[in-house]
Formats: C-alpha cells, sequence, structure tokens
C-alpha cells in the first residue's frame, strides 16, 4: 500500500513556472490549483513516501520553497 506526504505552497502568478518545476524535481506531483483565501493561489502537492524515509518530510521541503521564493522573484 503506498503512503503519500501532501504539501501546499502559494503561487506566484509571475514565477508559477518556476515554482512548479522546482516542487517536480523534488518528487512532488501537482494534485490541484485553488485560490487561497486571501485571493492568491494555492498549490497542493503529494509525493510518495519511501521506505527508508529518504524523502525529506513535508514540513521540511515547505520551509526550503518558502526560503527559496520569500519575498517573490523578478
Amino acid at each position: 500500500m503506498t503512503t503519500w506526504e501532501y504539501v501546499t505552497t502559494p503561487l506566484l502568478i509571475h514565477n508559477t513556472a518556476a515554482i512548479l518545476n522546482n516542487w517536480g524535481k523534488q518528487g512532488w506531483e501537482l494534485v490541484q490549483v485553488v485560490q487561497g483565501p486571501e485571493g492568491g493561489l494555492v498549490a497542493y502537492f503529494k509525493r510518495p513516501v519511501t521506505q527508508d524515509g529518504s524523502n525529506n518530510s513535508g514540513l521540511a521541503a515547505a520551509a526550503e520553497a518558502a526560503r527559496q521564493f520569500e519575498g517573490g522573484a523578478a
């Protein structure tokens, strides 16, 4: 049985492809994009949890993404 981990992240309209590609390179599959409570877009991702635990936790990946895109990209 496959066990999944999930993460959500905001999407910056002017940098959407770069954000999605970054998550994809880390093994995350885009599940859905919805409008967030403040009007922005939020992406939902999932990926299988490996037996050996080699995947970073979803929280660690989200923290890394936040650091990369903090303040937005030009």
